[in-house]
């Protein structure tokens, strides 16, 4: 069964002196403040759509990765993921670092790794990033 998550942007001004808020229809987390200098320079508080992506990267391929170990018989105690997504003003997204840790037992480092990176290349949300580069750096706990 097909789902559809929805989320708004209300903006108001430009887009460098300008701000938004991002609302979070579907979960009901509540709203989110985004702004230019949030995403080309420090965040200060508020968020970009880089961070959202980085957010979705990050919860995707810990989904994935957990199926996967899951189905093969070594099932995680714990993964920490982290996505680093990486914009370039006047360029666009550049790339997405992918950095997981695992505790999963039965599983040697080399086992983590090939299941890591097949589990990058079945995530959702990378196939949706196809059109950028996506690394990854995998250890064990």
């Amino acid at each position: 069964m097909a789902t559809t998550r929805t989320a708004q942007t209300a903006w108001e001004g430009d887009l460098v002196n300008g701000e938004g808020q991002v609302t979070f229809t579907s979960s009901g987390i509540g709203d989110q403040p985004v702004s230019w200098p949030a995403r080309a320079e420090a965040p200060n508080g508020v968020t970009s759509p880089e961070e959202l992506i980085a957010a979705a990267h990050s919860a995707c391929f810990s989904m994935a990765l957990s199926h996967a170990l899951t189905q093969a018989g070594t099932p995680p105690r714990r993964l920490e993921s982290q996505a680093d997504v990486t914009f370039q003003p006047g360029t666009g997204i550049t790339g997405v670092h992918l950095t997981v840790n695992g505790d999963v037992p039965g599983l040697d480092l080399d086992g983590f790794v090939k299941a890591a990176e097949e589990a990058k290349a079945g995530c959702p949300v990378s196939q949706a990033l196809a059109g950028t580069t996506i690394t990854l750096t995998a250890g064990l706990l």
